[in-house]
């Protein structure tokens, strides 16, 4: 674990654009249990999160559409909270950084670090906008 001190600014980028955080399994079960669709972010200090997915959440956080709740764990540090995320991935292996959106707390979407990693922060908003236009788009009559 890192010292928290060194890790408020990660905390504050993504509480900035919106996202709350989850510090606890039971925050992240409440986060999830809400109606509609969620993304939930796997936060963490390695380089690919600073320098890509947490600037490329800022920016497709700006997106028309959203996901109707957005909550964030932090990796290496809010254990608990990060383990009880992972297990709504569907089995997928555990990574961090890592994005998911669930409709309803079900796995629909997922952005794991291999495509994070190989990404800019702007193909990575350009991405998860297409990802809420898909899944996050309200049903008009």
């Amino acid at each position: 674990m890192y010292p928290e001190i060194m890790v408020i600014p990660m905390r504050e980028e993504l509480v900035r654009a919106g996202v709350s955080e989850a510090r606890t399994a039971a925050d992240v079960d409440t986060a999830v249990a809400q109606s509609g669709t969620t993304m939930l972010i796997v936060n963490s200090i390695c380089g690919c999160a600073a320098g890509k997915m947490r600037p490329g959440v800022r920016l497709a956080m700006q997106h028309t559409t959203k996901p109707d709740h957005a909550v964030t764990v932090f990796a290496g540090q809010d254990r608990e909270a990060t383990e009880k995320a992972r297990g709504y991935f569907g089995g997928h292996p555990p990574t961090s950084p890592a994005i998911a959106i669930l409709r309803d707390g079900q796995l629909v979407y997922l952005m794991q670090r291999s495509a994070i990693e190989t990404s800019t922060a702007p193909a990575i908003a350009q991405e998860l906008a297409r990802a809420f236009d898909a899944y996050c788009a309200k049903a008009t009559a």
